[in-house]
């Protein structure tokens, strides 16, 4: 199964319908956003997916988020959560508290803990702790790199990062 992980979207509406579109056209079935969505029309963009959210630190208006993904069926978002998919166990969190990602990594729980705040895309296997830890990137915000997303196939752990170069930050 091909799984979606996106973060960090900052309000950007355009770049996460593109973002989407590009899940669609590879097959994904199930997404995971790694917090600071921002907005609550952001998360309606959703609607028909199956998704996980977590919050991030730039989440501030969290009633509105947490009504938004009740509005389109899916849980509503927490500082961390799992995921289970085919068997495989995800930590997901956003970042911001390195304390609630260092507990992730090295509980031996996790076949993968996915992540954002840095912007920066990430994809480490860390043998002592038997996990590897995902970062897709970004697609909003006020850093100038390149925005991206990635997905991840859970049978065979490749992890394809998608980069949007024309995309607006």
């Amino acid at each position: 199964m091909k799984i979606g992980i996106l973060s960090d979207t900052h309000n950007h509406h355009h770049n996460t319908q593109h973002a989407l579109a590009a899940f669609e056209e590879r097959g994904v079935s199930r997404l995971i956003h790694c917090g600071d969505v921002t907005s609550a029309e952001v998360i309606l963009l959703f609607a028909g997916w199956n998704i996980a959210f977590v919050l991030g630190n730039m989440d501030l208006n969290r009633d509105e988020l947490i009504d938004a993904t009740r509005m389109i069926g899916v849980m509503p978002p927490m500082i961390s959560r799992e995921v289970e998919v085919d068997g495989k166990l995800i930590g997901v969190t956003h970042g911001h508290d390195q304390s609630i990602l260092y507990r992730l990594m090295i509980s031996g729980k996790y076949d993968y803990v996915c992540h954002g705040h840095t912007h920066q895309r990430r994809n480490e296997q860390r043998s002592a702790y038997s996990v590897r830890l995902i970062n897709p990137g970004a697609l909003g915000g006020s850093y100038p790199e390149t925005r991206s997303v990635c997905v991840l196939d859970v049978h065979t752990a490749e992890v394809e990062f998608i980069e949007f170069p024309t995309l607006l930050s």
